[in-house]
């Protein structure tokens, strides 16, 4: 597969590969999507964290309705 991305690109590839971090083109873009990868699932991580943070507070504060896993069961069974 052949792919152009643009001189930008290239030019940061080029300098990865100089630096050593890398043997070739490929490993640089092996290497690019597993750091993209990994960041994505600590961006979703943390979003998931600060919502549970959020819910916590909410239910602290008494802001919102807790409801007990017997009472749901009741409610599913009516």
């Amino acid at each position: 597969m052949n792919i152009t991305i643009g001189r930008p690109y290239e030019e940061a590839i080029r300098r990865i590969i100089n630096k050593g971090y890398a043997g070739n083109q490929t490993e640089v873009i092996r290497q690019a999507i597993l750091a993209y990868d990994r960041m994505i699932e600590e961006e979703e991580l943390m979003l998931v964290h600060r919502g549970v943070s959020i819910e916590l507070s909410e239910a602290l504060a008494g802001t919102i309705c807790l409801t007990t896993m017997d009472e749901m069961k009741k409610l599913i069974t009516k």
